[in-house]
């Protein structure tokens, strides 16, 4: 399973880390998309920066399993919140299916390394 997780966390590290970047830098698709969603723009910020920070542990997870863990129950919280504002807007499935999608793989990895939670500093 260790192979499959690394494979999963580096996908998943990169779709997060351009995801947050763009939030964080103010593209006109995430600002467009927090207007939408009638969602306040530092709220976008604030959300790359958390995004960014779960593609970071996913990335430092490839060597150390229990950062893995954590970024992606970040990640999977982050997309749970995501598909949440999809529902209460009203968008349509194939708007929801990314981010429903990419929560489903945050969940796996995070399941996969469960047990290296243990290891986690400060745990």
């Amino acid at each position: 399973m260790g192979i499959i997780s690394i494979i999963l966390q580096v996908l998943l590290g990169f779709s997060f880390l351009i995801a947050g970047y763009g939030k964080v830098t103010g593209s006109k698709m995430h600002v467009q998309n927090f207007n939408h969603w009638k969602l306040p723009q530092w709220f976008r910020v604030v959300t790359g920066i958390v995004q960014l920070a779960g593609a970071l542990a996913l990335f430092i997870g490839i060597l150390a399993h229990s950062w893995a863990a954590v970024g992606a129950l970040i990640i999977g919280i982050t997309a749970i919140g995501g598909i949440l504002t999809h529902l209460r807007v009203k968008d349509s499935f194939k708007q929801t299916s990314t981010i429903l999608f990419l929560g489903i793989l945050a969940f796996i990895i995070f399941f996969i390394n469960f047990s290296h939670l243990s290891n986690f500093p400060g745990f």
